[in-house]
């Protein structure tokens, strides 16, 4: 309801943009006329075409991230001659002439009272609502970011009308003020001019940024991506951080825990065709919520696929839901490589969305969930661990449904590299942000200086878990990057493991790195990803395993990057 009412409200102030002027004359033109008759129907136009077309902006903005090379050509085309019309009020007036046009027309025709129906007042409504839509879009792109992570639904489409709504309000006063309105939006018209010309220079210069590949996946993260600031405390606040349950019921407490959730918010299915709840009645299904940067998740890997192995012919089917926390996992690009390297052979839903993840209420990576042949959920499990008892609840659901488990014993997993299982010492440094806005245990002189170039100096680390940075370095609220050369991270920690969740900003130019542990090279502690001299390369976005100790201890880590370009997300420790 709040969600609603900010809607609606936003849409009210719609009418103190200077954009809004090609609109006013039509709608002061009806002043003199019965409101019910002729404003009613030309407000209520407006609304309408402003909604559909603020639903499609919302479509496209999922079609725009799985755009193959020629759906990223066109989008790229369209971007620039909005940006184009945006900085050249001439080129704007030509294009809009034959609407401007057209209202105009309806505008006479229906000049007298006798004359003026319902549907033709409702045809000008259309018609400037078409000139609207353009000046009112930016607002309502960040109003509704909420609306947007839920992708395109009934209850997006009615936040959208709400919006609109709002602005007809607005303009119904207008229509009892008259003139006077008029006039004083004229006056700021010149200021309008200047802010629409930047708008258009921004956009053209994100366009040529974007063909270049100087900023590497900007499409995906301006769709539906939760990296913005405004996005991600939406996403917080929807689904809080909550500790991970420390107990939890045993296979023997196979409650009814309510049906199968819709699998209908996929963006996209891998290894299948697209799964439905009805159409896997008959068999036991589990549900695997992860995603392929997630250290938690690529442990607990290796447990799903060998159940996936040894049950599937016995009448289960795994599902892994693809749930991204970072921006880059929702390139469907980057989930078919990591699926391809990972060798997952099950169906994986693309859930960009969180439309699953919502479904399930779930709050954690990885999350299991078991359901039963006749599409109830009888159980979950949360975080690594309990691998024996989770699969004896397959076994005792592929049981229920008549299906013979053969030998009870439990798989043997020996997995080795990342999916290697983690320490059994829990006194390990915790996961651990790079971006500001969840960032903790930060300390170099200053704080942050958020969303700018900034020279950091790196202090001498005494405390387990301090981290800080040196060197040039742009931080956001999601991720760093260095801006120079020299760039270093430093954290004293403690762990067997030291994981990095690494990018480079530039697909196209790879970031070499060089690894020191207490000021030397990384030797028989190297990770998986650097050699025993401490070099590195970053290549992709993915985890990066940098450090893999006998056994936990506490050292002081460096990395240092020797390009610039390097994105930064998150540490994690095993």
């Amino acid at each position: 309801m709040i969600l609603f009412l900010l809607a609606y409200l936003g849409g009210a102030l719609t009418i103190v943009s200077p954009c809004i002027l090609p609109v006013l004359p039509f709608v002061f033109a009806r002043a003199d006329q019965p409101f019910a008759r002729s404003g009613l129907p030309l407000l209520l136009g407006m609304a309408i075409t402003f909604a559909g077309v603020a639903t499609l902006a919302v479509v496209g903005g999922g079609w725009v991230v799985q755009a193959n090379a020629y759906g990223r050509v066109a989008a790229l085309v369209v971007l620039g001659l909005f940006g184009l019309l945006l900085l050249f009020p001439s080129l704007a007036d030509r294009a809009t002439r034959p609407l401007v046009a057209l209202g105009a027309r309806l505008s006479q025709n229906t000049a007298g009272p006798a004359r003026s129906t319902f549907l033709s007042s409702l045809l000008l409504g259309v018609a400037t609502g078409l000139l609207w839509a353009p000046c009112a879009g930016p607002v309502l792109g960040l109003l509704l970011t909420g609306a947007a992570l839920q992708g395109a639904s009934a209850q997006t489409s009615l936040l959208l009308l709400a919006y609109a709504l709002g602005a007809a309000t607005s303009l119904a006063l207008a229509l009892l003020v008259g003139g006077r309105v008029f006039a004083a939006m004229k006056r700021s018209i010149r200021a309008g001019e200047w802010l629409r010309r930047g708008l258009g220079a921004a956009v053209l210069a994100g366009v040529i940024a974007i063909g270049f590949g100087l900023d590497t996946g900007l499409l995906t993260r301006l769709s539906l991506a939760s990296t913005a600031r405004f996005e991600q405390s939406l996403l917080d606040r929807l689904h809080p951080e909550g500790a991970m349950p420390k107990a939890m019921p045993g296979a023997d407490a196979l409650a009814d825990k309510g049906p199968f959730p819709s699998l209908a918010g996929a963006t996209g299915w891998m290894n299948s065709p697209p799964l439905t709840a009805e159409g896997l009645r008959g068999k036991v299904v589990l549900i695997d919520f992860w995603t392929y940067s997630c250290i938690n998740c690529l442990r607990t890997l290796p447990y799903v696929k060998a159940w996936d192995a040894k049950y599937r012919d016995k009448g289960l089917v795994v599902i892994g839901v693809h749930t991204p926390e970072f921006a880059f996992e929702r390139d469907p690009a980057n989930v078919r490589k990591a699926i391809a390297d990972l060798g997952i052979p099950y169906p994986v839903a693309l859930d960009n969305r969180y439309a699953i993840w919502r479904g399930f209420d779930n709050q954690y990576w990885p999350a299991h969930y078991f359901i039963d042949a006749k599409g109830r959920v009888r159980a979950a499990r949360f975080g690594e661990g309990h691998y024996a008892e989770s699969e004896r609840i397959i076994q005792r659901l592929i049981a229920e449904n008549g299906g013979a488990v053969g030998t009870m014993d439990a798989v043997e997993v020996a997995a080795t590299g990342v999916g290697e299982a983690e320490s059994a010492r829990k006194d390990r440094s915790p996961e651990t942000y790079v971006g500001y806005a969840r960032a903790a245990n930060f300390v170099s002189p200053g704080g942050f200086v958020r969303d700018a170039r900034h020279d950091y100096v790196l202090p001498a680390l005494t405390q387990r878990n301090d981290w800080a940075l040196g060197g040039a370095w742009v931080v956001g609220g999601e991720h760093a990057v260095s801006a120079a050369p020299g760039a270093r991270i430093a954290f004293r920690f403690r762990g067997r493991d030291l994981h990095l969740v690494l990018g480079a900003a530039d697909a196209k130019a790879p970031v070499r790195f060089r690894v020191t542990i207490d000021g030397k090279a990384p030797g028989a502690d190297h990770g998986l990803d650097v050699d025993a001299a401490g070099n590195g390369v970053v290549t992709g976005q993915r985890l990066y395993q940098l450090v893999r100790q006998q056994g936990p201890r506490e050292r002081s880590f460096q990395i240092e990057f020797q390009d610039p370009g390097v994105q930064a997300f998150a540490f994690t420790f095993g």
